[in-house]
């Protein structure tokens, strides 16, 4: 039995497993039953999991490419520990799982690993990168010139008098109609 402890705060981790189970058990391991039954959460000893961002990989779906690739493309793995154990993961055959950190929910605990599950590796995702070059227009800073937006405000205000005083002048016309 494998353990491992999950940070509560943690972002940017993959976790891969082997799943030693015959082809036609899978579904079943794997599934959440509506009555709240998971095999696969008592397998990982988990106390919370999020199913929908567990990865069950079946490795004849992915046809002429490897496991590694799939989990580069999909999941962004990246790392010297990746690189170093691509061999060894694109040997795997069967199904695999693949969680990443949002499985866990943000919730520390820790996982008491028991068959059918294997732990192969713990990776790090690629972080996410800017764009391009950051603005830099006033705008973009939240200054905006002084004269605009006075201008603008000025603006609605003096349409929003007018309104006003059309709507006094409409009332006391009809005022007037009807006291006569």
């Amino acid at each position: 039995m494998t353990t491992m402890k999950i940070n509560g705060s943690e972002t940017g981790v993959l976790r891969l497993f082997h799943l030693d189970l015959p082809r036609e058990a899978i579904d079943r391991f794997v599934t959440q039953a509506g009555t709240g039954e998971w095999p696969l959460k008592y397998g990982l000893g988990a106390k919370i999991l999020r199913p929908s961002f567990v990865d069950v990989v079946d490795l004849r779906d992915l046809g002429d490419m490897s496991l590694s690739e799939y989990m580069t493309e999909a999941h962004g793995a990246a790392g010297a520990d990746f690189k170093g154990a691509r061999m060894q993961i694109d040997a795997l055959r069967g199904h695999v799982l693949i969680l990443p950190s949002q499985t866990f929910n943000n919730t520390s605990q820790e996982l008491n690993i028991a068959p059918p599950l294997r732990w192969i590796g713990t990776f790090s995702e690629t972080k996410a990168k800017g764009r391009g070059a950051k603005i830099q227009s006033a705008a973009a800073k939240g200054q905006t010139g002084g004269s605009a937006s006075a201008g603008r405000g000025a603006g609605s205000s003096m349409f929003l008098r007018i309104f006003l005083i059309g709507l006094v002048v409409l009332a006391l016309l009809i005022a007037a109609l009807i006291l006569r």
